[in-house]
């Protein structure tokens, strides 16, 4: 034997059908990674974008709506929407400083 390849002409072939068989394997590991990507992104789309603090500031009837329903609902506290009605809402009534 020489090098990597058999001189063997049916090892050969072997060896052939293994490197295709890899190269199935990897063609379907890049098509499942992109069909998950593509998942994530769907839903990451379907999310609303956070509004920031100075639009809360600008719309406070808005941030008391979002700030009663973060306290209504304890699993979006941690929204971004949430944690800037709240700091509007702090500003507002404490003053900018």
């Amino acid at each position: 034997m020489s090098g990597i390849i058999p001189d063997n002409p049916i090892s050969q072939g072997v060896f052939m059908k293994k490197s295709h068989v890899m190269l199935i394997a990897a063609v379907v590991v890049l098509l499942g990674s992109t069909a998950a990507l593509n998942v994530t992104v769907a839903n990451e789309s379907g999310k609303e974008d956070a509004k920031s603090v100075a639009w809360y500031v600008a719309n406070i009837q808005e941030a008391k709506t979002q700030n009663q329903a973060c306290h209504d609902n304890p699993s979006n506290q941690s929204n971004e929407n949430c944690a800037n009605a709240l700091h509007a809402l702090e500003i507002t009534f404490k003053g900018g400083n």
